[in-house]
């Protein structure tokens, strides 16, 4: 395939200069790439494809369950909504719609059916940041992590292994595409899928907060009228932090982080906020950070 291939409501190109493919259709906004014999990635981004086609309708059809805080009698049909409650449901005790896992439970989707019944030796889906990824045994991925700050910056390395269980990596921060009720930059998140590792994510990324008067926040709401936040507070400012005021806040997010690791959710999670960082888990085995980001 070659070029841009429009269907009513969605887009499908190839990227200049590479392999990689994407698709685009409302909201959702993937890139795709996949490696292995050449008829067996073909095939795969066409079967991709097929299932893109139907996904954002099918969320579209339950999108009032899933704005709907989680609970024991969350009941939904289609497959990619079933994901989002599987990640959020062992947050249940806390505020939590499946909505939180959305973007990641879509990776897994389209990255199962692009693998599905293909011999490929990696691929990844990417769905604005949250990315779900294929390794065949011996293969690894590698990705920048990045900090949302004012400016997007790499602060290291992420080197995932196939033996390790990594298959989804997530962020979240009050600068990221989705309302954050904390003042993280950024929170990131490896987890078993892209699903849990983005309810992960935006969980703690919630908790990373301090109360002070530098930080503005506004309901939810009044933003978007149809958030499922309600008229929780978001944030939509942050002035200067004091030293103590930043540590209080990624201890805070951090105490969440490590509750998620104790329990067996994640496996890694870092955190920044105003130049400092925290790693929870699995480090430097999975995240290699550049040395101006290490914590303090």
């Amino acid at each position: 395939m070659s070029g841009t291939t429009t269907i009513p409501g969605a887009v499908r190109a190839v990227l200049p200069n590479s392999r990689r493919q994407h698709f685009q259709h409302g909201p959702i906004d993937l890139v795709i790439e996949c490696f292995g014999e050449s008829s067996d990635v073909r095939h795969a981004y066409d079967q991709a494809w097929d299932r893109f086609e139907t996904i954002l309708a099918e969320l579209a059809g339950e999108l009032s369950e899933l704005r709907t805080v989680i609970s024991a009698t969350s009941v939904v049909t289609g497959t990619t909504a079933r994901r989002m409650i599987a990640a959020c449901r062992p947050h249940a005790r806390q505020f939590v719609t499946p909505m939180a896992a959305v973007a990641g439970a879509v990776a897994d989707e389209i990255l199962d059916a692009l693998s599905a019944g293909r011999i490929l030796q990696r691929a990844y889906v990417n769905n604005g940041g949250d990315i779900a990824v294929h390794l065949a045994p011996g293969e690894t991925f590698t990705t920048g992590l990045v900090i949302l700050g004012e400016a997007p910056a790499v602060a290291g390395t992420l080197r995932l292994r196939s033996d390790q269980g990594v298959r989804g990596i997530a962020s979240s921060g009050w600068r990221g595409r989705s309302l954050s009720r904390g003042i993280a930059d950024s929170v990131t998140v490896l987890a078993s899928s892209a699903a849990v590792a983005d309810a992960a994510a935006t969980l703690i990324a919630n908790d990373v907060y301090v109360e002070t008067p530098t930080v503005r926040q506004v309901p939810a709401q009044s933003l978007d009228p149809e958030s499922d936040l309600g008229d929780r507070l978001v944030t939509v400012a942050v002035g200067d932090l004091a030293s103590a005021e930043i540590s209080q806040a990624l201890d805070a997010g951090s105490a969440t982080a490590q509750a998620m690791l104790s329990a067996g959710l994640i496996h890694a999670t870092y955190l920044a906020l105003a130049g400092k960082s925290r790693v929870i888990g699995a480090a430097p085995s999975l995240i290699d950070l550049a040395r101006q980001q290490e914590a303090a």
